[in-house]
């Protein structure tokens, strides 16, 4: 079927109907309720609606001769068979199978084993189409999440459709064609709405206890006509006054003037803005003052410091262009500081040396070594922590911190988080890794579209600068395991759907960009997703108590290359199960049986109350027998049913007692209430499947190194994240919380439960 045939003339008819045509109302005043499809009128094999003509039923029929093609739910493109997906590892055993092309993905299925390849057309980073070969015409994709997959295709025209066909569909021209407003759950897991209002920037600030006598909240960006990349609510010295405000706006880069953004217990705080417009001698008055006020909103020293993010030599040569840096000479009380983190295009250019070294087609570890070292990739994720544990630690000790880099939102973003992230153990929960995100990334205007790529734009405005904040935080986490309650997982999947463009979280480049876009109206938020899968995030060695400020280790051999981001499509090059993954279903394991032993400790507990009461009710009949034997008849129907008429007066607490003591009734009974005791005991697997040797689910999706694999709480088997998407209270636990079940326990326990 020729796709782009028939959308170019679909659209040709669409744009010949003028708002107002009789056709356009009949498809605008269609509804299903009032107008049923005619069961005689088909279009391959699928009922119509009447307003369809028959003229265009038969015009689709002919021009098209098969129906469309449909993959797991999406509307295929181009199909092509005998495709070789070639593994640099395996290059002389490619994998043979069918290549489909949707609207959103390209999806490479393995017909043998069943295994599927997901490629999101947002995460494609470049597309190249290599040498025809023997096999083949080769197509060469490299991905944003570090993957890189080389596609054989039988026939160079059908190699060149793919290709044309991705290149105008991986980066949309426009803001509003991102896959965030079209994108539907495949099931209802989460209204639109969720995630949106999770976070609020003023609810962060009021946790740090601002505004308060010395802070307060400035109201002259409500509108944005202070600075259009800062949030609306920005917080400013109480002595700061209008004047002051705006002349400092004037004289910082793109008017992004010095505001509140940490607020430490101590009162030492830690400021954000951009670089001043000084020149060789140009002084603001205001700027002057604005600083000073916020020096004095700290009483422990009698100064602070001014730190520039840049390299020297980058901030004086900006003065050139009548930017620069602050001169001590103007601005009293302040001790500058240049920790020389590298520009944009410094780290986009590592990132590229770094996939490379990834990429050797025959490594070697001294080869591997020398690409890594020469990428200085590591050299600036150390410098960003340097940079990072300077404010963190003078924060600490008590002075104030101003930080700037160039326009205030790559650098600054950075170091600002990662030292409030050091300072803070509410930073490096879930909650408030998510609200650090929001605060310091969001609401101050990192440009993630223009930095991740996600419309055609200009290339040298893309640079890896969030992917380094999460390597910095990885970093972090290797050397402090217990200090933070998220896992690597949590970081990937971050890091993933910044640029996937699935959520319009981080759609646009600043708070101005979202409320004008609409996207808590128009799209789904990440957060709201994440909320559904917290189980999966939890680091089982995190300790809530461990030490408030921690501090980066800095020597060389303590700076790691993050193989499970930079490698994780690499098979052969992690271990089997990652370490936090068995830890965590050990963790799950105990609480499960830990549950399931408190619910059967107080069924146990009930049990022996009855006993203990039913024994002393027969000690205290057996009594009255002997004192009055001459009152005893000897009729054994008749004592059974005084027996149990006495019994049933009683005051009886015992849980399976029935409410009409005759003997029909009361074995009836316990059969039933044996059976539901059998089924609370059988509702929770004490044994759970060893995660080692399980290759694949139950579905026949294989596991691969960075596969997710869950127990079902009830059988104890393992399923892959498709397969267990239900949660439900077990009868056999205490605590009567939903835990995860694969969809048949689901439907077990749904049929048991009352």
């Amino acid at each position: 079927m020729d796709f782009t045939k028939f959308m170019n003339k679909f659209n040709e008819i669409e744009r010949t109907l003028s708002p107002t045509s009789s056709l356009r109302l009949t498809f605008d005043n269609i509804s299903p309720e009032s107008e049923e499809p005619d069961a005689n009128k088909r279009l391959w094999g699928v009922p119509v609606p009447p307003f369809v003509s028959d003229k265009v039923v038969s015009w689709i029929e002919e021009e098209f001769n098969e129906p469309p093609i449909y993959y797991n739910g999406n509307a295929v493109i181009r199909k092509v068979e005998n495709v070789r997906m070639i593994d640099r590892y395996n290059a002389k055993n490619p994998t043979v199978g069918t290549l489909y092309l949707t609207a959103t993905h390209l999806i490479f299925v393995e017909p043998d084993s069943n295994k599927e390849t997901w490629i999101l057309h947002m995460h494609i980073a470049n597309i190249e189409k290599l040498p025809l070969s023997t096999t083949g015409s080769p197509l060469l994709i490299r991905c944003k999440t570090f993957l890189s997959v080389t596609f054989v295709i039988p026939k160079d025209s059908e190699c060149h459709d793919v290709y044309t066909s991705l290149m105008k569909l991986y980066q949309p021209v426009s803001i509003n064609k991102l896959y965030c407003f079209n994108y539907q759950p495949a099931k209802d897991d989460f209204p639109k709405s969720s995630g949106w209002d999770f976070f609020k920037l003023e609810n962060e600030f009021r946790r740090l206890r601002v505004p308060n006598d010395i802070w307060t909240l400035c109201t002259l960006n409500m509108n944005y006509e202070l600075c259009d990349t800062y949030p609306r609510q920005i917080y400013v010295p109480q002595e700061a006054n209008t004047a002051m405000l705006i002349g400092s706006s004037r004289f910082r880069s793109k008017g992004r003037l010095p505001a509140l953004t940490y607020l430490h217990s101590n009162k030492a705080s830690i400021c954000r803005c951009s670089q001043p417009l000084s020149g060789f001698s140009a002084r603001c008055l205001e700027d002057e003052q604005m600083l000073e006020a916020i020096r004095k909103t700290n009483p422990n020293t009698d100064y602070m410091y001014v730190v520039d993010t840049r390299p020297r030599i980058n901030a004086m040569a900006n003065r050139a262009a009548g930017k620069g840096y602050e001169n001590e000479a103007f601005y009293e009380n302040i001790k500058f500081h240049f920790l020389g983190i590298e520009n944009i295009h410094v780290q986009r250019t590592s990132l590229q040396k770094l996939i490379e070294a990834c990429e050797q087609k025959t490594p070697t570890m001294s080869g591997f070594l020398n690409s890594l070292e020469s990428s200085g990739w590591l050299k600036n994720i150390r410098s960003i922590l340097d940079t990072s544990s300077f404010i963190a630690s003078a924060v600490d000790k008590g002075v104030s911190v101003v930080v700037h880099c160039s326009d205030g939102w790559d650098r600054t973003a950075q170091v600002c988080s990662l030292a409030a992230l050091m300072l803070d153990p509410y930073y490096r929960t879930i909650k408030g890794f998510q609200a650090l995100i929001e605060k310091d990334w969001l609401a101050f205007g990192h440009k993630f579209s223009e930095r991740c790529g996600h419309v055609q734009t200009d290339q040298r405005e893309v640079s890896p600068i969030f992917t380094q904040f999460l390597d910095c935080t990885w970093q972090l986490m290797t050397q402090r395991s217990d200090a933070f309650e998220f896992n690597e997982r949590f970081l990937l999947i971050l890091h993933d759907h910044v640029h996937s463009c699935q959520f319009g979280t981080f759609v646009g480049n600043c708070e101005k960009d979202r409320l004008d876009l609409k996207l808590s109206e128009r799209t789904f938020s990440l957060w709201g997703f994440m909320a559904n899968h917290l189980n999966e995030y939890i680091n089982p060695l995190y300790k809530p108590d461990v030490d408030k400020t921690i501090k980066p280790n800095l020597q060389p051999q303590c700076i790691k290359f993050w193989r499970g981001m930079f490698s994780r499509f690499e098979s052969g090059v992690h271990p089997r199960e990652p370490l936090s993954d068995l830890l965590l279903v050990s963790k799950d394991h105990c609480t499960s049986l830990e549950d399931h032993v408190q619910h059967l400790t107080k069924r146990i507990a009930s049990f022996k109350n009855y006993i203990s009461k039913s024994a002393k009710k027969l000690q205290d009949a057996t009594a009255k027998t002997y004192k009055e034997p001459a009152s005893e008849i000897n009729d054994n129907k008749y004592n059974y049913d005084r027996k149990m008429s006495e019994l049933s007066s009683a005051d009886d607490d015992h849980p399976l007692k029935p409410t009409e003591m005759s003997f029909a009734n009361l074995s009836l009974n316990e059969r039933i209430d044996s059976a539901s005791i059998k089924e609370e005991i059988n509702s929770v697997a004490v044994d759970w499947k060893s995660m080692r040797n399980v290759t694949a689910c139950s579905c026949s999706t294989p596991f691969d190194q960075f596969s997710k694999k869950t127990h079902c709480w009830k059988c104890g088997d393992i399923f892959c994240e498709r397969c267990i998407d239900k949660s439900i209270p077990l009868p056999g636990q205490d605590s009567g919380k939903p835990v995860p079940v694969c969809r048949t326990c689901f439907r077990l326990v749904q049929k048991t439960s009352p």
